[in-house]
């Protein structure tokens, strides 16, 4: 299951970060509860044309649909859009006067297979409204999506605090609100509600069903914070992770272990980055016995355990390994794949982008690049770090000097990859898209240069459409499905 990116990941490093940070315009104020204020009201597609957008060749700009979410402030974490995939849907979040409200579409065609009911997320926390004139973004309700047992769900949340009154100083909780994601009909009810009790400030929570268990996550900006508790949507179980360090046997025997991170659940337990090095799953497996070959068991001067677990999307982990050359000087690192409930290795490739930083105070919650995987799951990558599942193959476009760096955003299953041209910050220009082939199997991908206004899409579909997000002419954000041609 993929979402929104958080169909997962952004548009671009650089056009996801002008598109949601982007300045405020008429009808996307926010009040603090969330909803649009200024006579702002989500506009529903009808038979008017369709935007103009410019696409790459594999999609008709003639053929699609537009949904324009007005509510949407003009600074924000995430966009209350998820898809699921093997429905062929998209969900989109709205609001009206009486709450919030799921609308699911078929992503090729805008057929509406079902609507919900209006839903109450809790009080919002104090805070969460941003700050528009420093750019500081809004914490809003979302939505994501979550594969589990094999029976997908579309899970609306928002964090803010319950029973807070006149009277009472009320809980800090995140809200789930779990849907069927097969339900049809209107005005469609959760098939229940689940309040996860947090502690954390605006901005700081995060989900992902990477493993096959919804994990809720605070306590720190980035992708993997420090504290969370698994989820069971189907049975509402809430499974607290209080002291990731504690987790793992191998922590316990290092000499330092600092900033343990949970990286996603699964029926059998919690995938740890173990804050001394190393990562698995408690009882189950550790990186010392998946190791790619050429990757030693120890590095560092403290012979720490090697491995490094960068993200998981899918049920599959991304790693990092340190390696050294033949003089004993540091070499590129390694990257490798591996199933996440057994760790079992699927493909690895070498590639100098180093991946998580590292502190005093143990290894960061923060990810340069999301980990995003094609609609089938065949094609993964993270920023310049690629792979071929099915034939087993990495791709590295990782800068080597002459050649810039390549940071991926969108994946197709036909192996078409869409990405940004890394250039340095302070230049000021326009990112430069790229459109590359990793089925063809070049270093590079064979990239090849898109023109300039070219939108790149932020998801795929199975059936070929691609979801793209931009803001109209009053800066509301707008949702537009163009079609395979």
């Amino acid at each position: 299951m993929r979402a929104a990116r958080t169909m997962t990941g952004a548009a671009t490093a650089a056009a996801v970060a002008a598109l949601i940070a982007g300045c405020t315009g008429p009808g996307s104020e926010s009040r603090s509860d969330g909803k649009s204020v200024g006579g702002a009201t989500d506009s529903t597609p009808s038979a008017e044309p369709l935007a103009r957008l410019s696409v790459p060749s594999a999609y008709d700009p003639a053929k699609g649909w537009d949904e324009t979410l007005a509510w949407v402030p003009g600074s924000v974490g995430t966009l209350p859009l998820t898809v699921v995939p093997d429905q062929g849907a998209v969900a989109l979040m709205r609001v009206s006067s009486d709450g919030y409200t799921l609308r699911v579409r078929a992503v090729g065609t805008g057929e509406m297979r079902w609507t919900s009911a209006p839903w109450q997320p809790p009080t919002p926390v104090e805070g969460a409204e941003g700050d528009p004139e420093s750019g500081e973004a809004a914490e809003i309700p979302d939505v994501t999506g979550v594969e589990q047992d094999g029976r997908d769900y579309v899970v609306a949340y928002a964090h803010g605090m319950r029973g807070k009154d006149a009277l009472h100083e009320g809980t800090e909780v995140v809200r789930l609100a779990v849907y069927a994601a097969d339900a049809s009909g209107s005005s469609v009810k959760p098939l229940r509600e689940i309040d996860v009790p947090v502690s954390a400030d605006p901005g700081e929570i995060r989900l992902n069903a990477d493993g096959g268990r919804l994990l809720v996550a605070w306590g720190e900006e980035g992708a993997y914070p420090r504290w969370s508790h698994a989820v069971d949507v189907a049975t509402g179980t809430v499974t607290p992770y209080k002291d990731p360090d504690a987790l793992m046997a191998q922590c316990e025997e290092a000499m330092v272990c600092n900033g343990s991170r949970i990286i996603a659940a699964a029926a059998e337990g919690p995938l740890v980055s173990v804050g001394s090095g190393g990562f698995g799953m408690p009882g189950r497996w550790f990186s010392d016995d998946v190791r790619p070959d050429g990757v030693s068991a120890k590095t560092g001067f403290l012979d720490s355990s090697n491995g490094e677990a960068y993200g998981a999307e899918g049920g599959r982990l991304l790693a990092h390994w340190d390696r050294a050359g033949r003089d004993g000087a540091d070499a590129d690192p390694v990257w490798s794949v591996h199933d996440v409930r057994t760790g079992r290795l699927q493909a690895r490739v070498e590639c100098g982008y180093e991946g998580v930083r590292h502190s005093v105070s143990g290894r960061s919650a923060s990810r340069d690049y999301s980990v995003i995987t094609s609609p089938s799951g065949r094609y993964l990558a993270a920023g310049p770090v690629a792979f071929d599942l099915e034939r087993k193959k990495g791709i590295c476009m990782y800068g080597d000097g002459d050649r810039k760096t390549i940071a991926l955003a969108s994946l197709r299953d036909d192996g078409t990859a869409y990405g940004v041209v890394e250039e340095d910050s302070a230049s000021g220009s326009a990112p430069v898209v790229v459109q590359l082939d990793l089925a063809d199997g070049a270093a590079d991908g064979a990239a090849k240069v898109l023109g300039a206004g070219v939108e790149i899409p932020y998801l795929t579909d199975a059936n070929g459409s691609g979801l793209f997000v931009t803001r109209d002419e009053a800066e509301n954000v707008r949702v537009s499905s163009r079609r395979e041609r």
